[in-house]
Formats: C-alpha cells, structure tokens, sequence
C-alpha cells in the first residue's frame, strides 16, 4: 500500500495529511519489527521448555531509547514468562548491601527473560560521573564486574548486554521535544537537564566501560539508535542470535546492519580512532 492510497479521501488539510503520514510510516516500521517479534515467541517458547534463563541489559544514555526497544522486545511476549527490571535509586538499607545484591533478587527462574532497563552498570556511568560512588566503590565494580557476569554464564544464563549510543544533537532534540510534548514531560528529570552539560565526561566513562568489561563471556553490542526503527530492530536481531532455538524461520535476515551495530570490541578502535583524529572521544 502506497501512502496516496492510504491517505485518499482522509482530508485535503496539510496538517491532517502529515498526521497521517506520519501514522503511515510508523505503522510500516512497527510491520518491519513483527516476523522477528514471532521468532522471540519461538526463543521464549523454547526457553520455557527447557527451563533456561535469559538475562538482557539494556543501557545507554538518557533519551537513547532503551524503553521504546523494550516496549518493542516484549509487546507480543508471553507475560507470565518475562520481566522488566528497572530499580530506582537503592535504599539506605541496600546501600549497605554487596552492590550486585538487589540486581541478583530480581534474577529470572527457569524458563524466564529479564530484561534490566538500566542495571548494575549505573556504577560505571551515572555514579561516578554525579558523585554517586566513591572512586574505591567504582574501582571495586569495575574489577569485579567481569568475573562476575562470566559466573552467571558459567551456571547457564543466557547473557546479552546491549547499549544505545545517541548523538549528542539527537539526545538535544529528544530533551526538546520532552520539554514540550505533555505526554513526555515526566520523562524529563533534574539529572537530564545535565546530561547535555557532562556529554564529554558520560563519553569518557562509557568508553572505560567498554573497554573494561566487553569480554569473551559477557560482550557487548553497541546499537547506534538516532534511527529508532533501525536500533529496535538490531536488538531484536541481536537477542536472537543468541540463543540456538528449533524452528528458526530461515528467510529472514538475521544479521546485524554493520553500519550501526558494533561489537565492543569495534566501538572501542572507533572512539580510540576519534580520540587520535579530534584529541577527544566523540560518541
């Protein structure tokens, strides 16, 4: 369908027909997502059968569209088999918890997927950079971490962990837009407003991350998500691809666009490459 066949006889008001357009288009890009939503049936299905676990962190910048990715994942899941995790600020009594404590409670049973929106990777972002942590608790986190999640794969959990990386002009005009739109104004946070401000400290914090804790058990996949659409349907394609399920539809491609997702492994020779051409990290 053509969007003049989809739009005919709606209205002849420019307004309304870029309304619609814009209807029009998100309704081609959520068809796009929908065969590869039916596969994560299939992987959920599968999961539950053989009573695996499955573990998804989703991080990334404010406005880099971690929860629009998520709402996309889980839309058609079976809900009495996933979760989304996403923890506030700890309490004065789990601050004197081991660290990793409050994200292990909400660890999935056999044959269930969490998905952590934000995770125990506050401490190597958001912590240290607003003075959250200490510099020894960020230090210990930062050792500890790998060992760590090589332990949750060593006991059989599924493990993918995928960031959102956002230009700093696109994560303006998200704040924009958050400022304005009603809808979206809860969104907007004191912390958000400094984002922008702190870009070059957020850059070198993620780049320490990356390079620290992208390992052989535990990789990451870096998804460039100023193209909502596009970064949905790589993590989609990503989470796929890591888990070997029966009856996987062979026509679709389930390869990711080189273009905009990235290894760990490459999105840290990319910044090493910014940093040696401009003096400074750039994404």
């Amino acid at each position: 369908m053509t969007f003049e066949s989809f739009v005919e006889g709606f209205t002849n008001d420019e307004a309304m027909r870029r309304h619609v357009y814009k209807k029009y288009i998100k309704a081609v890009e959520e068809n796009m997502l929908k065969p590869y939503q039916v596969e994560l049936l299939k992987l959920q299905e599968h999961l539950e059968t053989v009573r695996e676990k499955m573990i998804v962190l989703v991080e990334g910048r404010d406005a880099s569209g971690k929860g629009g990715a998520i709402r996309r994942i889980t839309r058609y899941m079976n809900e009495k088999h996933y979760r989304i995790v996403a923890l506030g600020k700890p309490s004065d009594f789990q601050r004197t918890q081991w660290y990793f404590q409050r994200y292990v409670e909400q660890f999935p049973h056999g044959g269930e997927i969490v998905l952590f929106d934000r995770s125990w990777y506050n401490r190597a972002m958001v912590e240290p950079v607003f003075g959250f942590c200490t510099e020894t608790e960020y230090k210990t986190f930062m050792k500890s971490v790998p060992s760590f999640e090589a332990d949750l794969v060593a006991h059989g959990i599924h493990f993918v962990k995928i960031y959102f990386s956002v230009t700093k002009d696109e994560q303006a005009n998200r704040f924009e837009e958050r400022e304005v739109n009603p809808l979206k104004q809860w969104k907007l946070s004191e912390i958000d407003l400094q984002m922008q401000e702190r870009w070059d400290e957020f850059t070198k914090m993620k780049y320490e991350m990356l390079k620290r804790t992208h390992t052989e058990a535990a990789p990451w996949t870096v998804i460039r998500s100023n193209n909502k659409p596009v970064a949905r349907l790589n993590a989609l394609k990503a989470i796929l691809n890591s888990v070997d399920y029966p009856d996987r539809n062979p026509n679709l491609d389930y390869e990711l666009d080189n273009e905009i997702a990235h290894s760990g492994v490459d999105e840290i020779e990319i910044m090493e490459a910014d940093l040696r051409a401009s003096g400074r990290f750039l994404g």
